[in-house]
């Protein structure tokens, strides 16, 4: 028999719910939902809306039009601001073949509090991710094998599984006190693939409760759930990318562009911390932050460990992030890895060397790890992609990119933990 876990901290919204509807408006609110939603909905993105950002530093990328573009001049006003409090509301859906066999607040503290510690370690304090969970389940009006639920689920069957769970969820949810959503469905029911967690976009935002919105992380996972699962499609309503590399017959090795670096690569990895270039896109790091490398010749650099917590909450403390740029949408990213606060089960930390894109799209390789010791590999029994989790260089370690155009070489380890890198570009 399971036992049944405590259930998580309530926190008030932003803004006091409306409280319960009556039926008559209920009804016709939730007839609002299905009309609004006859539009299709889609897994695609949009250029959405921008808001600049103060003077960006040379080796700051421009946003580009691709999906998750890792362009930092911009924020995309389309997605969700990581920044002081997030509120989350997570509904449990049920279906009516199959009485559930778990709580709601057995499955709200599956990922909860791990999911909001997760992102207030890895923002430095920055970011309060609060859950406000329903209490009850919610029944969907057909069995979950109706609607074909997949990893490659068709458009079809996923738009009537979102409309279908709007329209019984709205009566008693005011989505405008929300931030972001998460639809969990019923671990145990018939038909519910635990491969099919995803974030639905919507081609067009639809206006509920006063409020648009123009995505929805839908949740198939078992009980209990996989590691940071949850952590990694807030990522992507953060607009963060894929980075893991999907075979085209859906077999083989998925991690083979940062293996066990950053949880938008694998929620599995040994080291989930967001990269430097993720967090300074987000808004944890500041361009103070960051080593910019810009003419031909030596510089050196102080870094500090991406995971360090800083002394002063909300503010990382010293350089984290050292880039090169090396063309037009595309540069070299340094920062030391160590078994710090996310990064606790890394396999060997050092100074990790990877590349960025801006201009290549979510799942097709917009970072790529560079192996600073690629004739060897490391924590066979637990690491993602073994070959990878070796990446990070020592003291004395030089790593040569590009046919010798940059060169990194780590000089030294401070006893107080700063790590002196040289970097030298042709």
């Amino acid at each position: 028999m399971r036992s049944t876990p405590p259930t998580p901290p309530a926190h008030p919204p932003r803004r006091a719910a409306r409280g319960g509807l009556p039926r008559r408006a209920a009804a016709r609110r939730a007839a609002s939902v299905l009309t609004v939603l006859t539009a299709v909905v889609g897994t695609s993105s949009f250029a959405g809306p921008t808001t600049g950002r103060p003077a960006a530093p040379p080796c700051a990328l421009q946003r580009t039009d691709a999906h998750h573009s890792l362009g930092l001049d911009t924020w995309n006003d389309a997605y969700v601001r990581p920044e002081r409090t997030v509120d989350a509301m997570m509904v449990f859906l049920s279906f009516p073949d199959a009485p559930p066999l778990t709580s709601p607040s057995q499955l709200a503290a599956d990922h909860f509090p791990a999911t909001g510690n997760f992102f207030e370690r890895a923002s430095y304090g920055r970011l309060d991710l609060r859950l406000h969970a329903t209490p009850r389940w919610t029944r969907m009006p057909k069995p979950a094998h109706a609607y074909g639920i997949a990893r490659d689920w068709d458009a079809e069957g996923r738009a009537a599984f979102v409309r279908d769970a709007l329209a019984v969820t709205d009566p008693g949810v005011d989505f405008g006190d929300y931030d972001l959503v998460y639809f969990v469905a019923d671990p145990d029911a018939p038909g519910v693939d635990s491969d099919a967690t995803k974030v639905v976009n919507f081609r067009e935002p639809i206006t509920v409760d006063g409020t648009e919105l123009r995505r929805i992380v839908t949740v198939f996972e078992r009980f209990p759930a996989d590691r940071n699962v949850l952590a990694h499609e807030t990522g992507h309503v953060f607009d963060l990318p894929d980075l893991y590399n999907r075979p085209h017959d859906g077999k083989g090795d998925w991690d083979t562009y940062v293996g066990d670096w950053d949880l938008m690569g694998s929620q599995f990895g040994l080291a989930p911390d967001p990269f430097g270039w993720h967090k300074w896109k987000l808004g944890w790091l500041d361009a103070e932050h960051v080593d910019c490398v810009g003419s031909p010749g030596t510089s050196l650099h102080s870094l500090q460990p991406l995971g360090r917590t800083p002394v002063r909450r909300g503010h990382a403390a010293g350089t984290r992030l050292a880039a090169v740029r090396t063309g037009p949408n595309e540069v070299l990213a340094v920062e030391v890895r160590e078994p710090l606060g996310n990064d606790a089960r890394v396999c060997r930390g050092g100074v990790l060397v990877y590349r960025v894109r801006s201009d290549t799209a979510s799942a097709g390789g917009p970072v790529e790890v560079l192996d600073g010791h690629p004739e060897s590999s490391a924590c066979r029994t637990t690491s993602v992609h073994p070959p990878l989790a070796d990446a990070p260089l020592g003291v004395g370690e030089t790593l040569s990119v590009d046919d010798g155009a940059v060169r990194v070489t780590v000089l030294d380890r401070s006893v107080t933990g700063e790590w002196a890198v040289r970097i030298t570009r042709r």
